[in-house]
């Protein structure tokens, strides 16, 4: 078993690949219209779905707008470095919520960004392994 893809439900179909392709640097994988169903599957990654786990949106036609919910917490994306994540992420136009920094209680940098539908984004810095023989 493997993990396949998180499907999130969006309002504007353009403006979820466009942030996710043009701020955080995910490629569009495939986009597929379904008219009898009256809704656009579009998948997002950064690797090929052979390869890793993606993102799914699901636009229903004619929805203006959705309930996410409490249940849902956010999406995790690694980073080299979270501080220059959220520089690059603000400077095309990316919404930064909570800026870098270690986490409450530990020692793990984090930041975490806003999608256009509210959908919470948690970058995490990727730590450094130091070898010792």
């Amino acid at each position: 078993m493997r993990l396949l893809h998180t499907m999130l439900r969006v309002v504007d179909l353009d403006k979820a690949i466009a942030f996710y392709t043009e701020v955080l640097g995910m490629k569009l994988l495939r986009r597929t219209d379904y008219p009898e169903g009256k809704f656009t599957l579009a998948f997002v990654g950064y690797t090929d779905e052979a390869h890793g786990a993606v993102i799914e949106f699901t636009h229903n036609w004619g929805v203006e707008a959705y309930q996410p919910g409490n249940a849902f917490g956010h999406i995790a994306i690694e980073v080299e470095n979270a501080y220059e994540a959220c520089e690059t992420i603000r400077l095309r136009g990316g919404k930064v919520i909570m800026e870098a920094g270690p986490m409450k209680h530990g020692t793990t940098v984090l930041a975490f960004i806003e999608d256009p539908d509210g959908y919470k984004v948690e970058l995490i810095q990727k730590k450094v392994v130091l070898m010792t023989d």
